[in-house]
């Protein structure tokens, strides 16, 4: 009985030690959500891609999210995968068709997108406890209206419709450029953003975040 304890936990150790001695990936896939060749701003955390890889058991979904400023990143193994995006997650039609993406040491990717609405020109004005915010916004289709344009701070450089401590909303004509006006809680330095609502869709584009002193 004694010599059979002493061999299970030899198993039982080397079993352990096989299990920690696993390879860890080790390969970086990053990679930007753009239109145009241009990022397109999002949610932080909000907006979700997927990667399979065929040829395994265990046939499941890697979900890589997207950062606010369009860019993505993972860690990997070495080998062929198919990257998606997840659908209805994200304010761009969707699209079924994915990517082929052979991971070796670090590769980079871009994945294009047809969002119905983009930002640019963006600019933050304070004068004292009133903020001011000029955006251009360009419809690319126009299958759904636009609902809002709307203004976040937040007392980091993470904001968004989630992430915000005041927000002001318009419903503009978007033929010219669109002003927003928030007064700030307090006199103090804040992050600024605007965020575009397609009517019907839950995750907005955004222009980049800008820190207001």
């Amino acid at each position: 009985m004694r010599y059979l304890m002493i061999t299970s936990l030899v198993l039982i150790l080397a079993a352990g030690c096989k299990k920690d001695n696993f390879e860890k990936p080790k390969s970086t896939l990053t990679g930007r959500v753009v239109y145009d060749k241009n990022a397109i701003g999002v949610r932080s955390n909000g907006v979700q891609l997927e990667l399979w890889q065929h040829g395994y058991a265990l046939f499941s979904k890697i979900p890589v999210y997207v950062g606010q400023d369009g860019t993505f990143s993972a860690i990997l193994f070495d080998g062929d995968y198919k990257l998606v995006l997840r659908q209805g997650n994200g304010p761009w039609l969707d699209d079924a068709d994915s990517i082929d993406v052979k991971v070796s040491g670090t590769t980079s990717v871009d994945v294009s997108v047809n969002p119905y609405f983009i930002i640019s020109n963006a600019t933050f004005t304070k004068s004292g406890t009133q903020l001011t915010a000029t955006v251009s916004i360009q419809r690319i289709n126009n299958n759904l209206p636009l609902e809002a344009v709307n203004l976040y701070i937040g007392n980091t450089n993470i904001v968004d419709q989630v992430n915000s401590i005041a927000r002001a909303s318009v419903t503009p004509d978007i033929s010219g450029p669109v002003t927003i006006q928030l007064t700030l809680p307090a006199d103090a330095a804040y992050f600024a953003r605007v965020g575009v609502k397609t009517a019907g869709v839950a995750e907005q584009v955004y222009s980049e975040v800008q820190k207001v002193e």
